[in-house]
């Protein structure tokens, strides 16, 4: 199944995301369960992040979203994790 995790940073976190950058995307890589993903922007800046993960569970969704560097870095103020119905694309 597929899941939307839709995270949005904290006020003036950027920098926190771009410090955190590196293990994020190594994160992405190594688990192996990302289908597509991207950050969200606001007058140019990265924001947020839309990512989108195949797992068998919204629990193991869940749990990927927790173990991202990000939220470890405290990035996020708010994190949503939804099933996801690819239809077009």
């Amino acid at each position: 199944m597929l899941y939307a995790v839709i995270c949005k940073d904290k006020p003036g976190a950027l920098q926190t995301r771009l410090d955190t950058r590196a293990a994020h995307l190594a994160y992405i890589e190594s688990t192996g369960i990302v289908k597509m993903a991207g950050p969200f922007l606001e007058a140019g800046q990265m924001c947020g992040s839309l990512v989108i993960v195949e797992c068998d569970s919204l629990e193991a969704a869940q749990a990927w979203a927790a173990g991202d560097p990000y939220a470890a870095a405290g990035l996020f103020d708010s994190v949503s994790v939804t099933e996801w119905k690819k239809v077009i694309g």
